[in-house]
């Protein structure tokens, strides 16, 4: 069977494109929500409340986005495809789709739910908070390609949240704020401060799981495939509202792991000073 798919790699080398591919589809859809998300002025200008629908749409084709990014590495290492001109393609990719489009989402949907109207200090302060969330991921893309580069074996864990987790985190919060009656003033004004934060955790030390290299292991982990399936019968009955959830599970996993490997480490320090 192996060689068998190895002569098809052979005889069909357009395959080995198929994972550049991919990306550039990543990259096209974050593209087409920063396009979108710019819409906003012209529907919520007429209408404001036609604006939350705007930025759902965005925060959906970012959300899609990332089936590309999961994919394209899985293609890569099906077809014998990885090289270091993917690797860099995919980070650039993940800049645009995870970067720019939700720091973008936020900075117009903040605008938009102030009324359009924003004083010079707080759309200082809007944008500086999502420059700080932009700034961070091309960060965090340069260290995790830098990584890629020199390790030589792949991990199940991330150093610091990955970009895909971040750009979840603030869509989930755009659609769960457009199903729920939420105070839109407030959010508003924390919605910014949260994309910041984010930006901090993926620069931080604290470490995440791939969630990507997880999913592909539950075959061959009967816990795991479990947990999946679980996860998978939340989402279908409760849909965003067990979206909203998972990540925000996923989320705070990061600063819970390194509070409890801080403590762990100072219990067994002081075990060894008391013997």
């Amino acid at each position: 069977m192996k060689q068998r798919f190895r002569n098809l790699l052979q005889t069909r080398r357009w395959l080995k494109y198929v994972p550049n591919t991919l990306t550039l589809c990543n990259s096209l859809c974050g593209f087409a929500a920063i396009l979108w998300t710019l819409r906003a002025y012209e529907r919520g200008m007429q209408q404001p409340e036609n604006a939350l629908g705007v930025f759902a749409v965005s925060a959906l084709v970012i959300c899609f986005a990332m089936v590309f990014d999961a994919l394209d590495g899985f293609a890569a290492r099906l077809f014998n495809a990885a090289s270091m001109h993917g690797l860099q393609m995919d980070s650039l990719s993940d800049m645009v789709t995870f970067g720019v489009a939700p720091a973008t989402l936020v900075a117009i949907m903040t605008h938009s739910l102030r009324d359009w109207e924003l004083k010079t200090a707080q759309e200082i302060m809007v944008y500086s908070l999502c420059s700080i969330y932009l700034g961070c991921a091309a960060l965090r893309l340069a260290t995790y390609n830098v990584h890629a580069i020199l390790e030589r074996k792949s991990s199940e864990k991330f150093s610091g949240l990955p970009s895909p987790g971040a750009a979840a985190a603030i869509c989930i919060t755009v659609l769960y704020a457009q199903n729920c009656s939420w105070d839109l003033y407030r959010l508003a004004f924390w919605l910014p401060v949260y994309a910041a934060v984010l930006g901090l955790l993926m620069v931080s030390p604290l470490p995440y799981f791939h969630v990507g290299k997880w999913l592909l292991s539950t075959r061959r982990n009967r816990k795991r495939l479990t947990l999946l399936l679980t996860m998978l019968v939340l989402i279908a009955i409760f849909q965003v509202n067990a979206l909203a959830l998972l990540i925000s599970l996923y989320i705070l996993s990061g600063p819970a792991a390194g509070i409890w490997h801080k403590i762990h480490n100072s219990a067994g320090g002081n075990t060894i000073q008391a013997s």
